[in-house]
């Protein structure tokens, strides 16, 4: 007996077969195509459609696929198969197609719609913060098709996703209700979007991270020691280079001073893996490897066993320490804002912490504590700084006391030290803000998927820099360093760096 196709498995399609269809099609019907996410299928999604079949016999949809969702954590809602589904289910859809890239040229090439349709706030190419609709219009036009705005009924479904299915906690959903009565989305958006013209020099140690995954196997038959089986190496850029990454799309240029190996070891590598806007600096250390962090997981649980270090961490020998004490002087009035990450490794000491803190036209800066420098590596080094991004655990050490609150040691520190503004963060429990002469403000974490929090603190310190530099609202620093931390623990290692479309588009959808 023939089985009946179900009629939502006939709409739902693929390029190719779409393809065959339209070859019979394509002289005697008009083809429309819509596109977009649709994460939650709305009555204003249902009008758009409903208007946009009005324009042609034949009425595509094609919809973004779940990698290429950039709205932040936990989006999209519905997986692509399900917004399928619910899309085709409509009658005035002919056919829904699951896109392929993460814009809708190649969509549309395929397809070559007669008419494309948008919805009426894309008319204004200025509400466009992924700078693609142009290039849409532009490929609409080369397969001679035109461009329609629809005018109904609208809403947001990130918005209500927000307001209905938001995976924060009550604490988080009306924090960022109060915030969006006080700052403005796209006055946000302006203090990033202005970084592009900045030139700026990141100073900090390059480490190397390799993740070793593992299948756990049991216990050595004669000694207590764990076994796992080898499966799989990753090798990041870290330390410095991840942080001069993060940077790259939002400033014109990034100059990195660090030290690699006396063998340069990696140094082709690291050179492949920064991007082209990025320019190294190297000193090559004598007596030194290039730093190495080598972290053993298991490969199911993704959870570390152990590290190894292959590490000098030792100051430069004299002379080195006079070279590079040199050229910082020679260049550091150059850029318009430093950053320094001081991992405790060898490179940063007291005579450079001079030239950082009295010769950076801004400077900003984190210390940060790990195997090798715990208790060794306080933020106290530095007397003066315009902006300073640590972590709880910093500012315990730096004051060697675990007893008082977060709060009153904040205030001590900006008391004790000139720092014009100082982000402390604290994990699950937030993040703690102070501009100076301002009150403290609480925010509560925004992460809810951690996967390693290794180079966390650096992508909240390179990004949040940049609202510092602009002399924002503490609270909005706050809020962009956020954001970057609860994208950047989601992320295993430096695996990938901050991008800022999707960023941008995190903080739009956050605040809809």
């Amino acid at each position: 007996m023939l089985k009946l196709q179900h009629p939502l498995n006939m709409k739902i399609t693929n390029f190719e077969d779409l393809s065959s269809k339209f070859k019979h099609l394509r002289n005697s019907h008009r083809i429309v195509q819509c596109h977009g996410v649709f994460d939650l299928l709305h009555i204003g999604h249902i009008k758009h459609f409903q208007s946009a079949k009005k324009y042609g016999d034949i009425l595509v949809i094609t919809i973004t696929p779940d990698e290429y969702v950039n709205k932040g954590q936990n989006r999209p809602y519905f997986t692509a198969k399900l917004r399928a589904e619910a899309i085709a289910a409509l009658d005035c859809v002919d056919y829904v197609v699951i896109n392929a890239w993460p814009t809708a040229i190649e969509a549309i090439k395929l397809i070559k719609p007669n008419v494309y349709i948008k919805g009426a706030e894309y008319q204004d190419i200025k509400n466009d913060i992924t700078g693609k609709i142009q290039d849409e219009i532009e490929a609409v036009r080369a397969v001679g098709g035109t461009i329609a705005y629809t005018d109904d009924i609208t809403f947001s479904s990130s918005s209500l996703l927000n307001k209905f299915y938001s995976s924060f906690s009550p604490e988080v959903t009306d924090y960022l209700f109060e915030f969006k009565k006080k700052y403005n989305v796209l006055r946000i958006l302006e203090y990033l979007e202005n970084a592009k013209d900045l030139n700026v020099l990141v100073v900090g140690e390059a480490i190397i991270d390799i993740y070793h995954f593992g299948d756990v196997i049991g216990k050595a038959g004669k000694e207590p020691t764990l076994v796992a089986k080898q499966k799989s190496t990753e090798t990041y850029a870290g330390g410095i280079l991840a942080l001069a990454n993060h940077l790259s799309e939002f400033c014109k240029k990034i100059d990195c001073l660090t030290y690699l190996g006396e063998n340069k070891e990696y140094e082709d590598w690291i050179k492949v893996n920064l991007k082209p806007n990025i320019t190294l600096l190297p000193l090559y250390k004598k007596n030194s490897p290039t730093i190495i962090k080598r972290r053993y997981l298991d490969e199911y649980l993704r959870q570390k066993m152990f590290e190894v270090y292959e590490i000098n961490d030792d100051f430069l020998e004299d002379d080195q320490q006079q070279q590079l004490l040199n050229e910082m002087n020679h260049i550091i009035s150059h850029y318009d804002l430093v950053i320094a990450a001081d991992y405790g490794h060898g490179l940063i000491n007291k005579a450079m912490i001079n030239v950082l803190t009295h010769k950076s036209n801004f400077f900003s800066v984190n210390t940060q504590s790990n195997a090798s420098n715990h208790g060794f590596n306080c933020i106290s080094k530095y007397q003066k700084a315009d902006y300073v991004a640590i972590a709880n655990r910093e500012l315990q050490l730096n004051y060697r006391q675990k007893h008082l609150s977060t709060k009153e040691q904040l205030n001590q520190l900006m008391n004790d030290y000139a720092y014009k503004n100082v982000m402390i963060t604290m994990g699950k429990n937030g993040l703690y803000i102070c501009k100076q002469n301002e009150e403290i403000i609480k925010v509560p974490t925004f992460a809810t998927n951690i996967v390693d929090r290794v180079g966390a603190g650096d992508a909240v310190l390179a990004l949040s820099t940049l609202t510092a530099y602009f002399d924002a609202p503490s609270e909005i620093t706050a809020f962009i360093g956020n954001i970057v931390g609860a994208e950047a623990v989601g992320i295993m290692g430096n695996k990938q760096t901050m991008e800022k479309i999707p960023l941008m588009k995190h903080i739009v959808h956050l605040l809809k």
